[in-house]
Protein backbone atom coordinates (compact mmCIF):
# COMPACT_ATOMS: atom_id res chain seq x y z
CA UNK A 1 0.00 0.00 0.00
CA UNK A 2 2.69 2.33 0.65
CA UNK A 3 3.88 2.25 -2.82
CA UNK A 4 0.75 2.70 -4.17
CA UNK A 5 0.80 5.89 -1.67
CA UNK A 6 3.96 6.74 -2.92
CA UNK A 7 2.98 6.71 -6.47
CA UNK A 8 -0.56 8.94 -5.61
CA UNK A 9 1.43 11.72 -4.32
CA UNK A 10 4.02 11.99 -7.30
CA UNK A 11 1.02 12.02 -9.24
CA UNK A 12 -0.64 15.17 -7.14
CA UNK A 13 2.75 16.66 -6.96
CA UNK A 14 3.37 16.27 -10.27
CA UNK A 15 0.16 17.88 -11.89
CA UNK A 16 1.14 21.02 -9.39
CA UNK A 17 4.67 21.55 -10.49
CA UNK A 18 4.45 20.97 -13.96
CA UNK A 19 0.86 23.24 -14.34
CA UNK A 20 2.85 25.33 -11.98
CA UNK A 21 6.03 25.78 -14.03
CA UNK A 22 3.72 26.46 -17.69
CA UNK A 23 1.87 29.51 -15.64
CA UNK A 24 5.33 30.67 -14.36
CA UNK A 25 5.81 31.31 -18.07
CA UNK A 26 4.41 34.07 -18.40
CA UNK A 27 5.78 36.03 -16.20
CA UNK A 28 6.37 39.34 -17.38
CA UNK A 29 4.52 38.05 -20.53
CA UNK A 30 0.66 38.61 -19.23
CA UNK A 31 -1.70 40.65 -21.69
CA UNK A 32 -1.86 43.22 -18.35
CA UNK A 33 -0.16 43.86 -15.76
CA UNK A 34 -2.96 42.50 -12.86
CA UNK A 35 -3.57 39.62 -14.89
CA UNK A 36 0.84 39.05 -15.01
CA UNK A 37 0.49 39.34 -11.65
CA UNK A 38 -2.07 36.99 -11.07
CA UNK A 39 -0.66 34.01 -13.19
CA UNK A 40 2.34 34.48 -11.75
CA UNK A 41 0.70 34.16 -7.80
CA UNK A 42 -1.45 30.80 -8.95
CA UNK A 43 2.46 29.52 -10.07
CA UNK A 44 3.66 30.12 -6.83
CA UNK A 45 0.55 28.67 -5.35
CA UNK A 46 0.83 25.42 -7.02
CA UNK A 47 4.66 25.28 -6.48
CA UNK A 48 4.00 25.69 -2.81
CA UNK A 49 1.47 23.03 -2.88
CA UNK A 50 3.69 20.49 -4.60
CA UNK A 51 6.47 21.26 -2.32
CA UNK A 52 3.95 19.70 0.72
CA UNK A 53 3.05 16.84 -1.30
CA UNK A 54 6.50 16.19 -2.06
CA UNK A 55 7.91 16.45 1.28
CA UNK A 56 5.45 13.77 2.45
CA UNK A 57 6.29 11.33 -0.65
CA UNK A 58 10.13 12.00 0.39
CA UNK A 59 8.88 10.80 3.74
CA UNK A 60 7.51 7.76 2.66
CA UNK A 61 10.17 7.07 0.33
CA UNK A 62 13.16 7.46 3.11
CA UNK A 63 16.63 6.71 1.08
CA UNK A 64 17.68 10.46 1.34
CA UNK A 65 14.53 11.50 -0.74
CA UNK A 66 13.38 14.99 -0.69
CA UNK A 67 11.11 17.27 -2.39
CA UNK A 68 14.29 18.69 -4.36
CA UNK A 69 14.92 15.52 -5.70
CA UNK A 70 11.69 14.43 -6.27
CA UNK A 71 11.44 17.77 -8.38
CA UNK A 72 14.45 17.78 -10.14
CA UNK A 73 16.25 14.80 -10.54
CA UNK A 74 13.49 12.23 -12.18
CA UNK A 75 13.20 11.57 -15.87
CA UNK A 76 9.95 12.25 -17.55
CA UNK A 77 9.15 8.68 -17.08
CA UNK A 78 8.83 8.90 -13.73
CA UNK A 79 6.63 12.19 -13.92
CA UNK A 80 2.93 10.79 -13.32
CA UNK A 81 0.86 14.05 -14.08
CA UNK A 82 -2.31 14.09 -16.72
CA UNK A 83 -1.08 15.39 -20.02
CA UNK A 84 -3.18 18.00 -19.91
CA UNK A 85 -1.14 20.18 -17.32
CA UNK A 86 2.14 19.71 -19.30
CA UNK A 87 0.33 21.04 -22.63
CA UNK A 88 1.96 24.25 -24.09
CA UNK A 89 0.84 27.69 -22.97
CA UNK A 90 -0.17 28.90 -26.25
CA UNK A 91 -2.05 31.90 -26.34
CA UNK A 92 -3.82 33.09 -23.35
CA UNK A 93 -7.38 31.90 -24.21
CA UNK A 94 -5.70 28.39 -24.44
CA UNK A 95 -3.89 28.88 -20.92
CA UNK A 96 -7.03 29.73 -19.62
CA UNK A 97 -8.45 27.15 -20.62
CA UNK A 98 -6.28 24.73 -19.86
CA UNK A 99 -5.81 25.96 -16.11
CA UNK A 100 -10.05 25.94 -16.01
CA UNK A 101 -10.50 22.42 -16.84
CA UNK A 102 -8.06 21.31 -14.39
CA UNK A 103 -9.17 23.84 -11.92
CA UNK A 104 -12.63 22.53 -11.72
CA UNK A 105 -11.37 19.12 -11.09
CA UNK A 106 -8.85 20.00 -8.80
CA UNK A 107 -11.47 21.65 -6.97
CA UNK A 108 -13.91 18.55 -6.72
CA UNK A 109 -10.78 16.51 -6.10
CA UNK A 110 -9.41 18.25 -2.51
CA UNK A 111 -12.61 19.44 -1.61
CA UNK A 112 -12.91 15.06 -0.99
CA UNK A 113 -9.26 15.22 0.31
CA UNK A 114 -10.46 16.74 3.31
CA UNK A 115 -12.04 13.78 4.62
CA UNK A 116 -9.33 11.34 3.58
CA UNK A 117 -8.44 9.20 6.00
CA UNK A 118 -4.55 9.88 5.68
CA UNK A 119 -4.39 12.96 7.99
CA UNK A 120 -1.26 14.38 6.76
CA UNK A 121 -2.66 14.48 2.90
CA UNK A 122 -6.35 15.78 4.93
CA UNK A 123 -4.18 18.69 6.29
CA UNK A 124 -2.19 19.39 3.27
CA UNK A 125 -5.67 19.50 1.43
CA UNK A 126 -6.84 22.08 4.26
CA UNK A 127 -3.80 23.95 3.67
CA UNK A 128 -4.80 23.85 -0.17
CA UNK A 129 -8.43 24.30 -0.50
CA UNK A 130 -9.04 28.41 0.08
CA UNK A 131 -6.00 28.59 -2.95
CA UNK A 132 -7.69 26.26 -5.26
CA UNK A 133 -10.87 27.96 -4.68
CA UNK A 134 -9.61 31.33 -5.77
CA UNK A 135 -7.68 29.27 -8.49
CA UNK A 136 -11.38 28.17 -9.88
CA UNK A 137 -12.81 31.52 -9.34
CA UNK A 138 -10.20 33.13 -11.52
CA UNK A 139 -9.77 30.92 -14.42
CA UNK A 140 -13.65 30.56 -14.35
CA UNK A 141 -14.47 34.33 -14.65
CA UNK A 142 -11.75 34.22 -17.70
CA UNK A 143 -13.62 31.62 -19.60
CA UNK A 144 -16.82 33.30 -19.58
CA UNK A 145 -15.40 36.75 -20.32
CA UNK A 146 -13.69 35.53 -23.28
CA UNK A 147 -16.15 33.26 -24.02
CA UNK A 148 -19.00 35.78 -24.25
CA UNK A 149 -16.91 38.73 -25.21
CA UNK A 150 -15.62 39.95 -28.82
CA UNK A 151 -15.40 37.79 -32.28
CA UNK A 152 -11.77 36.83 -31.70
CA UNK A 153 -11.87 36.03 -27.91
CA UNK A 154 -14.83 33.79 -28.65
CA UNK A 155 -12.94 32.31 -31.81
CA UNK A 156 -9.40 31.85 -29.86
CA UNK A 157 -11.33 29.93 -26.67
CA UNK A 158 -13.04 27.53 -29.03
CA UNK A 159 -9.87 26.62 -30.91
CA UNK A 160 -8.47 26.01 -27.49
CA UNK A 161 -11.62 23.88 -26.79
CA UNK A 162 -11.20 21.68 -29.75
CA UNK A 163 -7.29 21.18 -28.57
CA UNK A 164 -7.62 20.61 -24.96
CA UNK A 165 -10.89 18.74 -24.74
CA UNK A 166 -9.58 15.45 -25.75
CA UNK A 167 -7.18 15.83 -22.89
CA UNK A 168 -9.49 16.29 -20.02
CA UNK A 169 -10.75 12.18 -20.13
CA UNK A 170 -7.53 10.92 -18.55
CA UNK A 171 -7.98 12.86 -15.47
CA UNK A 172 -11.42 9.77 -14.72
CA UNK A 173 -9.20 7.15 -15.77
CA UNK A 174 -7.70 5.63 -12.72
CA UNK A 175 -4.15 4.26 -12.32
CA UNK A 176 -3.81 1.27 -10.65
CA UNK A 177 -2.76 3.79 -7.61
CA UNK A 178 -5.60 5.48 -7.20
CA UNK A 179 -7.60 2.59 -7.67
CA UNK A 180 -5.66 1.02 -4.57
CA UNK A 181 -5.97 4.42 -2.66
CA UNK A 182 -9.73 4.62 -3.12
CA UNK A 183 -10.71 1.24 -2.09
CA UNK A 184 -8.25 2.24 1.42
CA UNK A 185 -10.34 5.09 1.92
CA UNK A 186 -7.28 7.71 1.30
CA UNK A 187 -8.41 9.06 -2.36
CA UNK A 188 -12.23 9.72 -3.40
CA UNK A 189 -14.08 7.81 -6.33
CA UNK A 190 -13.46 8.84 -9.86
CA UNK A 191 -17.19 8.76 -10.68
CA UNK A 192 -18.26 11.15 -8.27
CA UNK A 193 -15.32 13.55 -9.25
CA UNK A 194 -16.49 12.94 -12.84
CA UNK A 195 -20.14 14.34 -12.04
CA UNK A 196 -18.75 17.62 -10.04
CA UNK A 197 -16.35 18.45 -12.73
CA UNK A 198 -19.62 17.96 -15.17
CA UNK A 199 -21.64 20.11 -13.58
CA UNK A 200 -19.02 22.87 -13.13
CA UNK A 201 -17.71 22.64 -16.91
CA UNK A 202 -21.56 22.70 -18.18
CA UNK A 203 -22.42 25.91 -15.60
CA UNK A 204 -19.78 27.60 -16.75
CA UNK A 205 -19.88 26.91 -20.17
CA UNK A 206 -22.96 27.82 -20.53
CA UNK A 207 -22.61 31.54 -19.45
CA UNK A 208 -19.30 31.46 -21.89
CA UNK A 209 -21.66 30.80 -24.83
CA UNK A 210 -19.79 27.80 -25.81
CA UNK A 211 -20.72 23.95 -26.23
CA UNK A 212 -20.07 21.00 -24.36
CA UNK A 213 -18.11 18.65 -26.71
CA UNK A 214 -19.39 15.41 -27.10
CA UNK A 215 -17.91 11.79 -26.65
CA UNK A 216 -14.42 12.04 -28.20
CA UNK A 217 -11.37 9.95 -28.15
CA UNK A 218 -9.10 11.01 -25.34
CA UNK A 219 -5.08 10.70 -25.02
CA UNK A 220 -4.10 9.24 -21.52
CA UNK A 221 -0.77 7.52 -20.48
CA UNK A 222 0.84 10.22 -18.54
CA UNK A 223 -0.23 8.83 -15.10
CA UNK A 224 1.49 5.74 -16.02
CA UNK A 225 4.60 8.20 -17.38
CA UNK A 226 4.17 8.17 -21.09
CA UNK A 227 3.97 11.56 -21.89
CA UNK A 228 4.05 14.08 -25.07
CA UNK A 229 7.14 15.59 -25.84
CA UNK A 230 6.25 19.02 -24.11
CA UNK A 231 6.96 17.45 -20.81
CA UNK A 232 10.95 16.67 -22.14
CA UNK A 233 11.89 20.06 -22.73
CA UNK A 234 9.62 21.87 -19.98
CA UNK A 235 12.06 19.53 -17.69
CA UNK A 236 15.25 20.51 -18.96
CA UNK A 237 14.53 23.80 -18.23
CA UNK A 238 13.27 23.50 -15.15
CA UNK A 239 15.67 20.91 -13.64
CA UNK A 240 18.90 22.81 -15.43
CA UNK A 241 20.24 24.24 -12.49
CA UNK A 242 19.85 21.43 -9.71
CA UNK A 243 21.57 19.16 -12.99
CA UNK A 244 24.19 21.61 -13.67
CA UNK A 245 24.87 22.10 -9.81
CA UNK A 246 23.63 19.18 -8.09
CA UNK A 247 22.41 19.05 -4.42
CA UNK A 248 20.62 22.91 -4.36
CA UNK A 249 17.88 23.02 -1.80
CA UNK A 250 14.57 24.92 -2.79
Amino acid sequence: MQDHLYNFLLHLGDNALVLGHRLSEWCGHGPILEQDMAMTNIALDLVGQSRNIFQLAANIKGDGASEDTLAYTRDAIAYKNVLLVEQKNGDFGKTILRQFLYDAFNYARYQRLLTSNNKDLAAIAEKSIKEITYHLKWSSEWVIRLGDGTTESSRRINEALEDLWPYTGEMFKPADYEIACHEAGIYPDLDGLKSDWDEEVKTIFAEAGLTVPGEAWMHDGGKRGVHSEHLGYLLAEMQFLQRAYPGQEW
